[in-house]
């Protein structure tokens, strides 16, 4: 196998052994707690929102991009082609809106009090669904027209304005078409990441006041203060700043590809595994960070403590038993 290959397949295969377990506990245990406690919190919501796109994004792009590294050729039909393109930037779309929503969600419930963001507060913690639902409508009827575009790769021309994508091609046709596409979707990632930027920087702020303004009460009570604020804004600001992160590179090296035709396989290369690293690195911060994961997570470790006593025990008992007699 070529190096260059062998290295590919390795990094996606790694974003695959990560994220897909990850992302499937995350969305087990909050199916879970929805059913056994008939409620889960807003942020738990959008937070099991982030894990079903995560995981979307995961299996309609990282495992195709697998298996094309491992030498596995036209494996898709046009048919199929236009799902998996579809899926993944659809995904990849509500991964983004859902991320900003929930920075701009803990915003909300950090800013103290004042009659209109306990207002903001009280709408949009009522109509968590409602938001999630209409971002979901929103980024299907955009990427609508993706499908018409997309079709698998064979022996027939394509146009210098052609993505070429694992098993497949998104022909744009002409240039006025690729520049207007790719701006469009670069500055809306923008504006989602200088919303939830706007939002991160602001809880930050916030922190680092109340955390100055309890400087004098005892360090024990000081703990407690700060502890639940801290836990419910750490999370946000991690995700928000691996987001920044990784997409900020994404879309630099989109902007890069719009100044060019026939764009290097490996530029997409590239792009996607940065675009594909988040929905694989999010639930690693997401379980360590948050309360109610971390609690069943104690709980399981603990039944499995006890289980494996128990069964030392039986085994201890049967021995003694067979000896006696």
């Amino acid at each position: 196998m070529d190096l260059h290959l062998l290295f590919k397949a390795i990094g996606f295969i790694l974003l695959l052994v990560i994220g897909v377990p990850g992302n499937i506990f995350i969305i087990a245990q909050f199916t879970c707690f929805r059913i056994i406690e008939k409620k889960l919190l807003p942020a738990n919501i959008i937070l099991l929102v982030l894990s079903i796109v995560n995981l979307l994004v995961l299996l309609s792009r990282v495992i195709p991009q697998s298996l094309e590294a491992i030498g596995m050729e036209n494996l898709l039909s046009d048919v199929e082609c236009k799902l998996v393109i579809y899926t993944y930037r659809v995904s990849r779309a509500m991964s983004i809106s859902v991320t900003s929503l929930l920075s701009c969600y803990q915003c909300l419930l950090i800013t103290p009090r004042s009659g209109l963001c306990t207002y903001l507060k009280k709408i949009v913690t009522h109509n968590i669904s409602i938001l999630i639902l209409i971002l979901w409508i929103i980024n299907i009827i955009m990427y609508t027209y993706s499908m018409s575009i997309s079709r698998a790769k064979g022996n027939f021309t394509t146009s210098p304005y052609t993505l070429h994508v694992v098993y497949c091609n998104i022909d744009f046709l002409n240039y006025f078409t690729y520049i207007l596409n790719g701006a469009f979707f670069t500055n809306r990632d923008f504006i989602f990441i200088g919303l939830m930027t706007l939002a991160s920087g602001y809880i930050v702020y916030l922190l680092i006041s109340h955390e100055k303004s309890i400087k004098g009460i005892r360090r024990s009570d000081r703990h407690k203060g700060r502890s639940v604020e801290y836990k419910a804004s750490r999370a946000v600001i991690l995700l928000v700043c691996l987001y920044v992160l990784l997409f900020g590179l994404d879309n630099a090296m989109w902007i890069y590809t719009l100044t060019m035709s026939n764009v290097s396989p490996n530029m997409n290369d590239a792009r996607i595994l940065l675009a594909c690293s988040y929905s694989a690195l999010s639930p690693l911060i997401i379980i360590t960070s948050n309360p109610k994961l971390q609690q069943s997570m104690k709980w399981s470790q603990k039944n499995m403590m006890i289980h494996s006593q128990t069964s030392q025990n039986n085994t201890g008992d049967a021995k003694r038993v067979h000896y006696i007699s």
